[in-house]
C-alpha cells in the first residue's frame, strides 16, 4: 500500500513537472511572438500587400501547399525535379483523420525526426508527427485573394488574430515542424523563396498594416 502511494505521488509529481514544462514552453512563443510583432497601424497598406505578395510565393509553394488540401484528403506530391504538381504516388489517402490511419498512415515513410532532411528522393520528416492540415486549412489551388481572405478569418484560421498567427509560426518552429522544414527539404527538392525568419518578418509586416488583401 505505501509503494503505491508513493508511485502515484512520484507519478503526480512528473506529472505536474511536464506540464509546468509545457507551459512555460508556450509562454516562451507567446512572448517571442508578442517581440515579432509591430504595432498596428504602423505598416502603411501598401507595405502590407507587398509582404503578402512575398508571403503568397511561400504558402503557394508545393513544400507549403501540398497538405494543404480538401476533405478528399488525398496528398499531392511534386517530384523532385519537377514542378508540376501531381497526386501522390502509392495510392495514398489521408482519410477523415488526415494522417492516413484508415490505409497506410502517414508515418510508414514519414519518419518523425528532428535530423536534417536526406537528399531526394528519401521521405521528407519533421519533428512531429506527418499529417494533412485540418480541413479548415485547405488552400492548394486556390488564388492568392482567396488564402489571403482565409487566412485573416478567425473562423478558418483556427481563431488566429495577427499576432497569433506568429504564435502558430513560432510553435512550429519549436517543435521543429513542417513550416520551418520547408526550407530544409533535403538536396534535390525546390524549397520556398527566402526563410523561415524572413517569413516571419512578412507576417508582421502584413498584420501591422491590417491584414490587407488583394482584390
Amino acid at each position: 500500500m505505501k509503494r503505491a502511494l508513493v508511485a502515484l505521488a512520484f507519478a503526480a509529481a512528473s506529472v505536474a513537472a511536464l506540464t509546468g514544462i509545457v507551459l512555460a514552453e508556450d509562454r516562451a512563443v507567446k512572448e517571442k511572438a508578442a517581440r515579432d510583432a509591430l504595432p498596428p497601424g504602423s505598416v502603411s497598406r501598401a507595405k502590407g500587400l507587398e509582404a503578402w505578395k512575398r508571403i503568397e510565393a511561400v504558402v503557394t509553394h508545393p513544400r507549403c501547399a501540398n497538405c494543404h488540401v480538401d476533405a478528399k484528403a488525398i496528398p499531392i506530391w511534386t517530384p523532385a525535379g519537377e514542378t508540376k504538381p501531381r497526386v501522390h504516388g502509392m495510392n495514398i489517402h489521408g482519410g477523415k483523420s488526415r494522417i492516413g490511419s484508415e490505409t497506410i498512415a502517414c508515418s510508414t515513410c514519414h519518419i518523425t525526426s528532428s535530423q536534417p532532411n536526406e537528399p531526394a528522393p528519401a521521405p521528407l520528416r519533421a519533428g512531429i508527427d506527418w499529417q494533412l492540415a485540418p480541413v479548415e486549412f485547405i488552400w492548394f489551388g486556390k488564388s492568392g485573394a482567396e488564402i489571403c481572405a482565409q487566412l485573416k478569418d478567425s473562423k478558418r484560421n483556427g481563431g488566429r488574430d495577427a499576432v497569433a498567427l506568429l504564435a502558430h509560426l513560432r510553435h512550429d518552429a519549436s517543435l521543429n515542424g513542417f513550416i520551418p522544414r520547408a526550407w530544409e527539404p533535403g538536396a534535390g527538392r525546390s524549397k520556398p523563396p527566402g526563410t523561415f525568419e524572413d517569413h516571419v518578418k512578412d507576417m508582421a509586416l502584413w498584420g501591422a498594416a491590417g491584414q490587407p488583401c488583394p482584390k
